[in-house]
Parts: C-alpha cells; sequence; structure tokens
C-alpha cells in the first residue's frame, strides 16, 4: 500500500513542482550568500516557505485526481475504509516526505549561512505548511478536480500573502514568522499571540482533512 501510494505521489507532474522548488531554493540561497546584509533566522524562515508549499501543492491537490485518470479510481474505492487507507495515507506520507525535504534543506542552508536549530525551524514551518496542505485536500474533496482545486488554492494562497504584510503581527496571519519578533510588543504578549497562531492552525488543519474524508464518503460522487 505505501509502495503504491509513493509511485502516485512522485507520478506525472511532480518532478516538474519538485525542480521549481529547488531552483527557487537554490536562487534564494545564493542571493542570501552574496547579499551585503547578514541573514538572520527570519529571512531562513521566509526563505523555505515557497519552495515547501511548491513540493508539497502537486501530491495533496491531485491526491484522487490521479486516480480518476489512470482509471484506478473504482478499484480504490473498492479498498474497505479506502478513505483512511489510501487517501489520509497518501496526504500524511505526503506530509512526512516535506519535513524530511524541508529538513535537509533547512540543514544546507545552517551549514551554508546561519547557525539555528534544524528540527525547531523545520516545526515552526510546519505549522502554515500543514493548514494549508488540508485546506488544498479539502478543496480537492470539494472541487473534485485537481486543476479546478489549484485555482482555488492560488487565490487564497495569494491572498494571505497579501495580507501577510498587514497583518505581520497578526495572531491570523497564516504566514506569521515566530522569529520576526516586534520590537513594541512585550515578549508575553508576542508568545501569547504565536501560540494562539499555531492553536488555531491546527485545529483549522484538522477540521479540513475530517471535512474531507466526509466528503470522500460520498464516493458516486467522483466517478
Amino acid at each position: 500500500m505505501v509502495r503504491y501510494n509513493l509511485k502516485v505521489i512522485f507520478a506525472n507532474k511532480f518532478v516538474y513542482f519538485l525542480i521549481a522548488a529547488i531552483a527557487f531554493y537554490l536562487m534564494v540561497t545564493g542571493i542570501m550568500l552574496f547579499a551585503d546584509t547578514n541573514p538572520v533566522e527570519e529571512d531562513i524562515y521566509n526563505a523555505l516557505i515557497f519552495p515547501a508549499l511548491l513540493i508539497i501543492f502537486y501530491p495533496v491537490i491531485f491526491n484522487i485526481q490521479n486516480d480518476k485518470d489512470s482509471r484506478m479510481l473504482e478499484i480504490v474505492f473498492g479498498i474497505p475504509n479506502y478513505r483512511y487507507k489510501v487517501y489520509l495515507l497518501r496526504f500524511f506520507i505526503s506530509i512526512l516526505l516535506l519535513v524530511v525535504i524541508l529538513t535537509l534543506m533547512t540543514a544546507f542552508l545552517v551549514f551554508a549561512i546561519i547557525q539555528t536549530p534544524v528540527f525547531y525551524m523545520v516545526y515552526q514551518l510546519m505549522y502554515p505548511l500543514l493548514f494549508l496542505s488540508s485546506v488544498s485536500f479539502l478543496a480537492a474533496t470539494l472541487v473534485k478536480n485537481g486543476s479546478g482545486a489549484a485555482v482555488i488554492m492560488v487565490i487564497i494562497g495569494l491572498f494571505f500573502w497579501i495580507m501577510a504584510e498587514p497583518l505581520a503581527f497578526s495572531k491570523w496571519n497564516i504566514f506569521l514568522n515566530p522569529f520576526n519578533i516586534p520590537s513594541d510588543i512585550s515578549h508575553t504578549i508576542w508568545m501569547n499571540i504565536l501560540l494562539q497562531n499555531r492553536i488555531m492552525l491546527v485545529v483549522g488543519s484538522v477540521i479540513a482533512i475530517l471535512w474531507a474524508m466526509i466528503n470522500l464518503q460520498r464516493r458516486e460522487k467522483f466517478i
């Protein structure tokens, strides 16, 4: 089961998203290496968000579409508890692969640019990445089409990216950077804002995944 899901995750156009993510990552790394100013932890956080989104985007959005395109959907629906054994498992395999790749990327940046705890950086990055992945998975079950879900997620992502600056230090900011500590806010208040933001992202992720599982129960709508 795991071997089959790995083949689906790495199938079709995933390699293009992976190449784009690595190219962007290398470009940003080169810019930081030759910049006049010394990069700090918040720069590392911002540099890793976009390539990580590119890596997780395709396997999550086209989680179901790939089975439909390969005419495997009816066979998958015949597996007892297929929602958990196939699609939920595939989702968590994608997240696990993202964690591994992100750890390697972070480790290289730490080696080449600035010393920072690798696992703590990855841990903080996974909050917005898990939330956006869960919402993307939900969108795929609502729209029932990978391309349509991709358009919706691009619009949602652009909206929150644009709003990231006005909501820079707000708990409602999905891309809240925990390393960009404001100077005009006390440490206690900042930690409360960060905690509330992380709780909302986790709760939102759980709700999105459960909602997606309910949608997958209506199998006839996907055929």
